[in-house]
């Protein structure tokens, strides 16, 4: 092992990765900036024959090319079976012919992925959330391993993009994220309108309580509720692409674009258009940019640039997922960011974008009038989002921004900021007896800031499931609040989103109930939801001693989660007669999952204990 390795047992604990070789920073050949730092340890000389040899079988033309040229590894998330992901490939492909257009080896391969929208509901989105850890793993794996001087990551899917930005945050080499793209609407003939994959699941809501019917707008209204559900789900995923509102995917394109880790207008740019193949394109220059300037992901990822992230997702009106994996990725950076942020931050930014799952608009619509970087000119221009930050072109974001259009005037997707939707933003941090340790509240506006409640408690999703599809739930029973444990990060395990059950109500209409777990509610979740409790049922949190019948107030206000009328000896009574219950799994991937994860106030983390 490396001398400087050993070196690091004896400091004080902090976090650690492996040294590796490299030439100095400003190391120079024939007058200009050495490119391949890293790689250089094997192809220079005859150190690793061996290394050289199977290089040369993998590709590399000659000697020339072998000594100098910078190998970029080209990491994409390419699966088939997920709109998503499924085109990630072919652009990945123009991105290693941009890279090897700039004399640089562009060296292509594959991590994991998770459909949320195809595991929804099932045993399989267990699997969602550790996929972020297998996906930075893999990626900091291959670059540290095969010595590549850069990193070009595609996502595609949700958990995707911070994964690929927390292993860019280990390996601190020059990188640059390219979004995937979200997908076009789809449009519904029954429906006469267009619809997307959240429709899919509010549409079974209305299935299951009988109130899914053709619009009474003058058209056809012959079709039963069977046809309608299955025009829906054969057209609501035009083609590829990730998921169109402003849910999880979309929601942390748009936070990395505006940390700089993006070529500008990424996360905005549809996955099928022509200006998502030019973007790949310019991937080649940009990412030798970042080497001759050896722009590292840690002079991006910054508290500043984090601040950023913040802003756009509350002015946006983003996923309350947004809120685990930036402290993730954070945290992996060793920037400081709490719930605390969040909130702080929400008070402030006002939520401006009519954009669904609250709104009507798509991302796709956003594009046409200007993407992103015309909603970051707006913020630029009002001081609310710093246009100083660095970012990967080596211009600021003010800078790289200052070329495209502001929104036009006519437009009614951003909101003025003088009369936002919100004047403060949508996600809220709760605290109280039920969530001493933080929880995360996603509230528009639209369902009132208050909500008080009657328990009703599921030990698992697939309860509440089982009893929805009932349609013992009516819209005439009292105030109810649903509570949903023993499915966070540990319990679960693995933390899955409950979108199946909050579209279900909101397409029933059930205005009269909330929702409250320790698991998580997708990016497409909207209504009165509550997530993120910590501590979580599983470890023996409040939330694992709420009983049938609790009065249980959400208090947005007063950013309150609480059981009130229980006295302190009952709940002690409780905690005593409480019981640990026997792990669900006890190997494969989910049971070392729970046994390393951490809880969803840190962001769900594997590597730190």
């Amino acid at each position: 092992m490396e001398a400087s390795n050993l070196e690091k047992q004896s400091k004080p604990e902090e976090a650690r990765y492996l040294s590796f070789r490299h030439l100095p920073e400003d190391a120079t050949r024939n007058g200009k900036p050495v490119l391949n730092r890293y790689s250089s340890s094997l192809t220079n000389g005859h150190d690793f024959p061996g290394a050289k040899a199977m290089l040369y079988a993998a590709g590399v033309p000659d000697d020339e090319t072998m000594q100098n040229a910078a190998h970029v590894g080209i990491a994409s998330t390419w699966w088939q079976g997920n709109p998503c992901n499924m085109h990630l490939l072919d652009l990945a492909k123009i991105v290693k012919d941009s890279v090897q257009k700039q004399g640089m080896l562009g060296w292509q391969y594959n991590t994991i992925g998770v459909s949320d929208g195809i595991t929804m509901g099932s045993e399989g989105m267990r699997f969602s959330l550790q996929s972020r850890e297998i996906i930075a793993d893999s990626i900091e794996s291959v670059t540290c391993a095969q010595g590549h001087d850069a990193c070009v990551a595609l996502p595609g899917c949700d958990k995707n993009m911070p994964g690929v930005v927390m292993a860019m945050a280990r390996h601190n080499r020059p990188s640059i994220m390219v979004y995937g793209g979200s997908i076009a609407p789809g449009y519904s003939e029954t429906l006469r309108k267009p619809i997307n994959v959240s429709t899919c699941f509010e549409a079974y809501g209305a299935y299951i309580y009988d109130t899914l019917k053709q619009p009474n707008d003058g058209g056809d209204t012959s079709k039963t509720k069977d046809e309608i559900l299955t025009d829906i789900e054969q057209h609501a995923c035009p083609g590829a692409g990730a998921c169109g509102g402003m849910y999880t995917a979309n929601t942390l394109a748009t936070a990395i674009e505006s940390m700089g880790l993006t070529l500008p207008g990424s996360s905005s740019t549809p996955a099928t258009s022509p200006s998502k193949m030019r973007e790949c394109e310019r991937i080649g220059p940009a990412i030798k940019t970042c080497l001759e300037k050896n722009i590292r992901p840690s002079d991006v990822l910054t508290k500043r640039s984090f601040e950023n992230a913040l802003v756009m997702t509350m002015a946006l009106g983003g996923s309350t997922n947004a809120v685990l994996h930036l402290l993730a990725m954070a945290a992996t950076a060793s920037v400081p960011l709490t719930l605390d942020d969040f909130q702080r931050v929400s008070l402030r930014i006002p939520f401006i974008a009519d954009l669904a799952p609250s709104g009507k608009f798509y991302m796709s619509d956003l594009y046409t009038i200007g993407g992103i970087p015309a909603v970051q000119k707006l913020l630029i221009a009002a001081s609310l989002l710093d246009g100083s930050i660095p970012t990967i072109t080596g211009k600021t974001l003010a800078e790289n921004v200052s070329p495209f259009p502001s929104l036009p005037t006519d437009q009614t997707l951003i909101r003025p900021l003088s009369n936002p939707i919100k004047s403060s933003g949508h996600i809220t941090v709760l605290r109280g007896n039920l969530a001493p340790g933080g929880a995360v509240a996603k509230i528009t506006g639209k369902e009132g800031t208050r909500f008080t409640g009657s328990a009703r408690v599921f030990d698992k999703e697939s309860h509440l499931d089982a009893f929805l599809a009932s349609g013992s739930l009516k819209g005439s029973d009292p105030n109810t609040v649903l509570i949903v444990r023993y499915e966070g990060p540990k319990g679960g395990p693995g933390m899955p989103e409950q979108l199946r059950a909050s579209a279900a109500l909101m397409g029933a209409q059930l205005s009269n109930v909330a929702l409250v777990t320790d698991g998580r509610y997708s990016g497409a979740s909207h209504g009165f939801i509550v997530g993120h409790v910590v501590p979580e049922a599983a470890v023996g949190g409040p939330i694992a001693l709420v009983r049938d019948g609790d009065r249980v107030v959400i208090d947005a206000e007063r950013r309150e989660l609480r059981v009130d009328g229980v006295g302190e000896g009952e709940w002690e009574e409780r905690r005593r007669a409480w019981r640990e219950p026997a792990a669900v799994v006890t190997r494969g991937v989910l049971a070392k999952y729970a046994r390393l994860v951490g809880d969803a106030s840190g962001g769900c983390l594997t590597d730190r204990w």
